[in-house]
C-alpha cells in the first residue's frame, strides 16, 4: 500500500509502502472491540471497600430480648437496617484484569492501524525534528499536514522537544509507538507517523 509522504511543512515529497499485513488488512471489529474492552478493565483499580456487619465496630450484644417488647426481633445493632451497620453485598478490592492471547492483541493492532489506512487518517512524515519546545511551531506543522481535529503523534523513541511542544495542543497526545493500544488508536481522528515509528511497528507487528 502506498500512501503520500510529507516533510515537516506538510508538503508532500513522495509516496512511502506501508505492508499490506500490517495497513491493509480486513479490520476485525470484533477483536478490537475485545482489545479496548480488555484495556478499559485492566486499567481499573477494583479498590473499592465496604464494610459488613463483622467488620464495623460496635454491637456485639443483643440491642433486647426476642420476646415480649412489641417490636422486631434485633441481633445486632450493626445489622444492615441499622444506622451504622454494615452494608449487605457491597464491593470488595478484586481484579478487573482480563486476558488475551499476545496474536489476538496484535490483530486488534493490524485492525485498527488497517482502519484508519482506509479511512485516509495517516500522515507518514519524513522526520520530526524540533530545536526547542515550541507549541507554535507544533501547531503549525499540524495544520501544515491539514489535520483539523484530534491527532496522536507516534515516536520511535522519547523526544522530551517534540512531547513538551504538543502537551498544551487539545487533542493531541505523544505516544512512544512500542506502547502503541487500541485505546489510543480509536480515541484520536488522525495518526501522525515518521518514518522511524512505522520501522518500530513493522518491527513487532509483521509477520
Amino acid at each position: 500500500m502506498q500512501v503520500p509522504l510529507f516533510n515537516q511543512a506538510g508538503e508532500e515529497i513522495g509516496k512511502t509502502e506501508l505492508r499490506d499485513d500490517i495497513f491493509g488488512i480486513k479490520p476485525n471489529t470484533a477483536v478490537m472491540h475485545q482489545a479496548f474492552v480488555r484495556q478499559l478493565a485492566n486499567a481499573r483499580q477494583g479498590n473499592a471497600d465496604t464494610k459488613t456487619r463483622a467488620e464495623v465496630a460496635g454491637g456485639g450484644g443483643k440491642p433486647w430480648r426476642q420476646k415480649g417488647t412489641g417490636r422486631a426481633r434485633q441481633g445486632s445493632t450493626r445489622a444492615p437496617q441499622w444506622r451504622h451497620g454494615g452494608v449487605a453485598f457491597g464491593p470488595t478490592p478484586r481484579s478487573y484484569r482480563q486476558d488475551m492471547p499476545k496474536k489476538m492483541r496484535r490483530l486488534a493492532l493490524r485492525s485498527a492501524l488497517s482502519a484508519k489506512a482506509a479511512e485516509g487518517q495517516i500522515r507518514v512524515v519524513e522526520d520530526l525534528k524540533m530545536d526547542a519546545p515550541k507549541t507554535r511551531e507544533m501547531q503549525a506543522i499540524l495544520g501544515g499536514l491539514a489535520i483539523e481535529s484530534s491527532a496522536l503523534i507516534l515516536l520511535a523513541e522519547a523526544n522530551l522537544t517534540i512531547q513538551k511542544s504538543a502537551a498544551n495542543i487539545p487533542d493531541v497526545k505523544t505516544l512512544r509507538a512500542q506502547y502503541l493500544n487500541v485505546r489510543d488508536l480509536l480515541g484520536y481522528d488522525v495518526l501522525v507517523m515518521p518514518l522511524s515509528a512505522i520501522k518500530t511497528i513493522e518491527g513487532y507487528l509483521g509477520t
